[in-house]
């Protein structure tokens, strides 16, 4: 059963298009940002921003939802579960266009009451889709699997806005804890959407190419 919703490369493309619109993506070379990691780039990307674009929130919420019943069936899951804090909204969002319960999972207990991590219903055995705004490296993700799977219920399948898609270890890092990464698109493919609109000049672009070509030797190079 085919959905009425573009092709994947189209989904890429749009989704560029619209982090570049609403400005949530920023190419800065001879300032870079510093990363949570501590290291440095020049690329930046603020999937928060979505949430006040009516128009582009809808758009990426029903690309989201498509990919994922493209991806892992149209009836693979019980339940939706937003990593705190970036994924909550787009975790409520996706529930509702599936049709499922919301959960959300905290970074660590909040230290009384219940002492959980899961905030909402979540059952043992459910199968849950954990929903993010982005991943790098795949790292935190594995904690908010881990927080899941402790509750007795099954978390084999991930959704993100926007995947970094330039470190090899991510997705065999997750597939090495049994979980699935779907996403809607990477900075190769902002990058090819900023050329195509001249988002940036030509000197900033090369540097971004540069950088996603081989981040580590970049941010050797780069402190």
């Amino acid at each position: 059963m085919s959905l009425p919703y573009p092709s994947r490369d189209e989904i890429a493309r749009l989704t560029a298009r619209m982090l570049l619109e609403i400005k949530a993506v920023d190419f800065n070379a001879a300032e870079p940002f510093t990363y949570a990691s501590g290291l440095k780039g020049p690329t930046y990307v603020d999937c928060r921003r979505i949430i006040s674009f009516p128009r582009v929130r809808q758009t990426l919420m029903d690309f989201l939802a498509a990919t994922v019943m493209r991806d892992a069936g149209f009836e693979a899951f019980d339940n939706v579960a937003g990593g705190e804090t970036a994924g909550i909204p787009f975790g409520a969002l996706v529930a509702e266009r599936l049709g499922l319960p919301m959960t959300y999972v905290r970074k660590k207990p909040k230290g009384y009451g219940r002492n959980a991590r899961i905030e909402g219903v979540m059952t043992e055995g459910q199968r849950v889709l954990l929903v993010e705004d982005l991943t790098t490296d795949g790292g935190s993700k594995l904690s908010f699997v881990d927080a899941i799977r402790e509750t007795g219920a099954e978390c084999a399948h991930t959704a993100v806005i926007f995947y970094y898609g330039i470190f090899p270890e991510t997705v065999q890092k997750l597939s090495d804890h049994g979980v699935t990464l779907h996403h809607l698109c990477t900075w190769w493919d902002v990058l090819a959407e900023a050329r195509q609109q001249k988002s940036f000049d030509d000197k900033t672009l090369r540097e971004v190419e540069i950088f996603l070509t081989n981040p580590r030797r970049w941010q050797d190079a780069n402190g």
